[in-house]
């Protein structure tokens, strides 16, 4: 089934969030849509990477350099995990003089949460 038709079907779905990928529980996904959430959620499955994001979102906008404290980690890991963050679209970065501020794309994050949305319950 063409994404179109499943945006068309489920009119009170974010056009946004379906526009990336399938409802995983409605058909089967086609191979680059399912590599495509997978990054996504791969991204997720690390609790460090995790935590960042929900460092950024619950900030708004976040300096890289405030980012050591609250994990416990160096500044090369940091970079790491955003990178791998930001490589899966969930969030993207701004340099500012030396340091990256990072922002969370809501688009992305709100795509991965419908994939999994169960409209049968």
């Amino acid at each position: 089934m063409a994404l179109g038709t499943q945006a068309a079907r489920r009119p009170a779905r974010d056009d946004v969030a379906l526009s990336c990928c399938g409802v995983v529980l409605a058909a089967p996904l086609a191979e680059a849509d399912a590599r495509e959430l997978a990054q996504g959620f791969a991204a997720l499955a690390d609790p460090v990477r995790l935590r960042l994001l929900s460092l950024i979102a619950s900030a708004g906008e976040c300096c890289s350099c405030d980012l050591e404290e609250p994990l416990g980690r160096s500044q090369p890991t940091i970079s790491h995990h955003t990178k791998a963050l930001a490589e899966a679209g969930l969030i993207a970065g701004e340099k500012r003089g030396r340091w990256v501020w990072w922002r969370v794309v809501p688009e992305r994050v709100a795509a991965l949460r419908m994939a999994l949305a169960d409209d049968s319950a």
